[in-house]
């Protein structure tokens, strides 16, 4: 029975040529669209190709489930050849029909889709206008025969200019339900901050400039709030009340950092990995614990950072802690790695696009820069604690605690090494046992009332903030589930929109949004409605994790991804974002 319904099948798809191929026009239509009013030489853009089936017939999806079926074929080509390439196609989900001839389901497409493409253009493309031939090989069908295999075609211009010119989105609703991103940052110039455009347009030291103020702005995210109490508590004590000394320590600081964030940011962009990824390397790790150890140390006056003596002379003189400077911006470098905000995303994007390291480090580097300019004022005021009325052995407590802070420091980069059963208490009983030593071990400046009153109030501060974490909280948060292939196929199948949160250990603004994003009250009732999953990516060198992050183009963490209920995804945020302004897009999401 099974072949008598394939020869059947067979037949009707073969034979009935009756109907001919204008007839077959007549029953598909297709018009093409362009996601920029213009394009530049060598930059990526999105076409779109909506596609109308008239009713009662269909046409077979690009895998059809039957070899001898005619699968449909988006073809796009330019007789003045000014594709490089034709990146990546996307095909819409195809639907299961079952036939009365046929035991197998077909795989179609019925009435109104979108297929859409990325394209590439050539360097050395010449400004004007060019026209693309965009085909689409098919084969229709109703429920009792089928035409004979058939293209129907349709001209798309497209406008070369150079980098010169701005270039503006267009189209944009056909391309949201594509699910295409470009690799280049060739994106709508009035809107978005890193398009290399904007960079390229207004030359290399406004562009650095403009880089440069972006640094800056880096240090008003929630991640950057470590390295207050890290570089006070380690400058604090180092100065001997020159000025002078303390700008060229502070210097030296934010050249060490500067180097290191400009190379872990060229090799990310570079490998396509996430930034802060170098993170989760075990050695890296370890290496970041033992920094923090020995800086520690320090600050328990256990020994001084020191430059050997014949290079102390050889540099006029300069006492201990200029070599330590340095070290510790280096290290600062990579504690910085993770705060990752579109901005910088949208850097990484660029740098990756034009494939220059020279052009990725001077980009990161003056990025850095702009990142580690207030810590220059930060280590110049840090000394000033030498200069606190009443000088006494009070100070040294004071650095006594800083060391603790370096301690905690160390203890949280070691987080994601250790089993989660343990972790979640490893701060809370170090900061209990903090306020013990504080309280009942250091006795340094006792003798001072006042100084005596703020080591309590501190102590009790630390244990509170210990008892808060331990703790489990009843506060309402959004109902997640844990991130899988088969969990999002089964929510798309169900018709239900979904949220997915890409998040790591390690990323700060992760924790930031589960403190006070999620939990709002206004977000958890919308989310209701939603599917939500989490998306561990704390360990990013792993086989699972990279597929995740390949699959959905994750370049840093956190990332949300809005998916409405056909499956397209509608919006992606990455960094923090405040819950009045992060409800608003969730209930844009049909």
């Amino acid at each position: 029975m099974k072949c008598i319904a394939k020869v059947i099948l067979f037949v009707l798809v073969i034979v009935p040529i009756m109907f001919g191929q204008n007839n077959n026009k007549r029953i598909i239509q297709i018009n093409s669209f362009n996601s920029f009013d213009k394009v530049y030489q060598k930059s990526e853009f999105l076409v779109a190709v909506k596609v109308f089936v008239n009713k009662g017939w269909h046409i077979n999806s690009n895998t059809p489930n039957e070899d001898y079926l005619v699968p449909s074929e988006l073809v796009i080509t330019s007789s003045e050849g000014i594709i490089e390439q034709v990146k990546d196609i996307s095909y819409p989900n195809a639907e299961e029909i079952k036939l009365p001839f046929s035991e197998t389901p077909l795989s179609v497409w019925e009435g109104e889709f979108i297929m859409g493409a990325k394209l590439k253009i050539k360097e050395n493309v010449n400004a004007g206008k060019y026209k693309l031939l965009i085909k689409l090989d098919f084969q229709a069908c109703n429920d009792k025969t089928c035409l004979a295999p058939d293209e129907i075609t349709d001209t798309l211009i497209v406008e070369v200019v150079n980098n010169t010119v701005a270039t503006n989105k267009i189209n944009q609703p056909l391309f949201n339900s594509i699910n295409l991103i470009l690799d280049n940052g060739t994106i709508d110039k009035t809107n978005n901050i890193t398009d290399g455009g904007v960079f390229e347009n207004k030359g290399l030291l406004l562009s650095m400039l403009f880089v440069f103020v972006g640094g800056l702005a880096l240090n008003l995210t929630p991640c950057v709030y470590p390295l207050i109490p890290i570089t006070i508590g380690y400058f604090g004590g180092q100065s001997e009340g020159s000025t002078k000394r303390l700008f060229l320590m502070g210097l030296l600081f934010v050249l060490g950092m500067s180097i290191t964030y400009s190379v872990i940011g060229v090799a990310t962009s570079l490998t396509g990995a996430i930034f802060g990824a170098l993170l989760q390397n075990m050695y890296v790790i370890l290496f970041i614990v033992l920094v923090f150890i020995v800086m520690s140390l320090g600050m328990f006056g256990v020994y001084e950072f020191k430059l050997p003596d014949s290079l102390v002379a050889k540099v006029g003189g300069s006492k201990g802690g200029m070599f330590g400077s340095f070290f510790m911006g280096l290290t600062m470098g990579i504690v910085a790695a993770p705060c990752i905000g579109p901005f910088v995303i949208g850097l990484v994007t660029l740098v990756a696009a034009k494939g220059d390291p020279i052009y990725g480090f001077l980009m990161f580097f003056v990025l850095s820069l702009g990142l580690g300019l207030p810590y220059l004022f930060l280590v110049i005021f840090s000394g000033k604690i030498k200069k606190l009325p009443r000088a006494g052995e009070w100070m040294d407590a004071v650095k006594h605690v800083f060391g603790l802070i370096l301690l905690g420091m160390a203890l949280y980069f070691l987080l994601p090494l250790l089993p989660k059963d343990i972790s979640i208490f490893i701060i809370p009983v170090y900061l209990f046992l903090s306020a013990i030593y504080i309280l009942f071990f250091d006795k340094l400046a006792n003798n001072v009332k006042g100084f005596r009153l703020f080591k309590i109030v501190f102590s009790f501060i630390i244990i509170a903030v210990g008892v808060y974490q331990i703790l489990p909280s009843n506060e309402k948060t959004i109902d997640w589930k844990e991130f899988s292939g088969a969990g999002l196929l089964a929510s798309k199948n169900n018709g239900k929109p979904v949220l997915i949160d890409f998040y790591a250990d390690w990323c700060i603004p992760c924790k930031e949004l589960d403190y006070s994003t999620f939990p709002d009250p206004k977000v958890v009732e919308i989310s209701k409605r939603f599917d939500n999953y989490k998306a561990d990516l704390t360990h990013t060198l792993s086989d699972e994790v990279e597929k995740i992050r390949t699959k959905y183009k994750i370049i840093g963490v956190p990332t949300l991804l809005l998916i409405d209920s056909k499956g397209n995804e509608v919006k992606r945020i990455t960094g923090f974002i405040p819950p009045e302004e992060f409800s608003r897009y969730l209930i844009a999401v049909k």
